[in-house]
């Protein structure tokens, strides 16, 4: 197939096409690859709002065959999830054998989301963070890949696309009452987010930082990140390194 025969897919910058597609045709192999070799991936996607995290996905599994992943993207608890163990919904959707699982946002709305809107007690922020770094090791010990990404994006750029949002009626159902509260407390997330980094940053399960201020750049650069994972069968040579000017490791203080 020629790169020219699937523009209509892409309503993107050109120049990003040839290499979109490459990476999109090495993310079927590696499916591939997990679903023969019975491995189990983890993708959590985290970030501010308007960061980019689910239109990333998207480009991750665009053409991925749906029987062998799945994107999951809890919504509020219910009462019987509340009196549940925080974890165990979510414990609930790591993937099966052979399969991939990316995560929209996962248990860290306990560690950044939910402390700043008042949507956990103090105790609870604080009985997560004692317990996610053992939970993590614990599931990386049993063989499941935990790969953490935190999509970045500067104050003035977040506040362009939830005014974008606003103004779009296809778009405007996106924006939250977290959404409207992201700006004015841009402080608050910073400080929850400095200290998820500082604390579950770990050998086993480190996080991934991506500067998301330019959409398709951010989506490619993670893509190249988790093929740079893998060797997979009939792996290309055109593949390029992830970018360490864009994605990089969190670096602590």
């Amino acid at each position: 197939m020629k790169i020219e025969s699937i523009e209509e897919h892409y309503q993107i910058n050109e120049k990003w096409i040839p290499e979109l597609y490459l990476l999109q045709v090495e993310m079927v192999k590696l499916q591939k690859y997990i679903s023969e070799n019975r491995q189990r991936l983890l993708i959590i996607f985290e970030g501010r709002d308007t960061a980019g995290k689910g239109s990333a996905i998207f480009r991750f599994t665009q053409f991925l065959n749906p029987r062998e992943y799945r994107v999951i993207a809890l919504g509020k608890p219910s009462e019987t999830q509340r009196g549940q163990w925080y974890f165990q919904r979510y414990l609930k959707e790591l993937p099966n054998a052979g399969e991939i699982v990316f995560f929209d946002r996962s248990w860290y709305n306990r560690g950044v989301v939910e402390p700043v809107m008042g949507f956990c007690t103090d105790h609870q922020y604080k009985l997560f963070m004692k317990q996610v770094n053992q939970v993590e090791k614990m599931l990386v010990d049993d063989g499941i890949l935990i790969v953490k990404f935190w999509f970045s994006i500067e104050y003035d750029k977040q506040a362009e696309r939830i005014q974008e949002r606003l103004m779009s009626p296809l778009k405007r159902w996106k924006v939250s009452p977290v959404d409207l509260a992201a700006q004015e407390k841009w402080d608050e997330f910073t400080h929850y987010k400095l200290e998820i980094f500082q604390k579950t940053h770990t050998m086993d399960s480190p996080w991934m930082i991506i500067k998301s201020d330019e959409r398709e750049n951010a989506r490619i650069q993670a893509m190249r990140y988790i093929l740079s994972l893998f060797n997979y069968d009939d792996k290309s040579n055109e593949l390029i390194a992830p970018d360490k000017e864009i994605i990089f490791p969190f670096h602590p203080y």
